[in-house]
């Protein structure tokens, strides 16, 4: 299983950023998806998951109505669309695949090389 995450830099406050994930070694039209985020200083914090399907997420409230997670199964290719970025949301960046295939179980069990956001003025 392979994950590489990718398109993380520097914005501005309010700026806009779209990430990517490469996937490979498993059939992710298969898992729910996740972006998860590590803060300096703090753990890991989950950010958003979407279905199989591509027609189901869910986001954690620091993001709502901000990011937008999606998803390509013909690229075997995740996103993450930021908007309105805030200086909290300096992170890096994962993607991770649900340890379950066909179902939902919130645990991951890989997640790939993350890319760094800063949001700095």
């Amino acid at each position: 299983v392979q994950l590489q995450a990718y398109g993380g830099g520097l914005v501005q406050p309010g700026g806009s950023l779209r990430l990517s994930c490469a996937a490979s070694g498993f059939i992710f039209s298969s898992y729910f998806m996740y972006w998860i985020r590590k803060t300096p200083g703090k753990g890991f914090e989950w950010v958003a998951h979407i279905n199989p399907t591509g027609d189901a997420t869910t986001y954690a409230d620091s993001v709502k109505g901000r990011f937008t997670i999606s998803r390509d199964n013909a690229k075997n290719t995740l996103y993450l669309q930021m908007n309105n970025l805030k200086l909290h949301d300096t992170a890096a960046y994962y993607c991770a695949k649900d340890s379950v295939k066909d179902d939902y179980s919130g645990g991951y069990d890989y997640w790939g090389l993350g890319t760094e956001l800063t949001v700095s003025s």
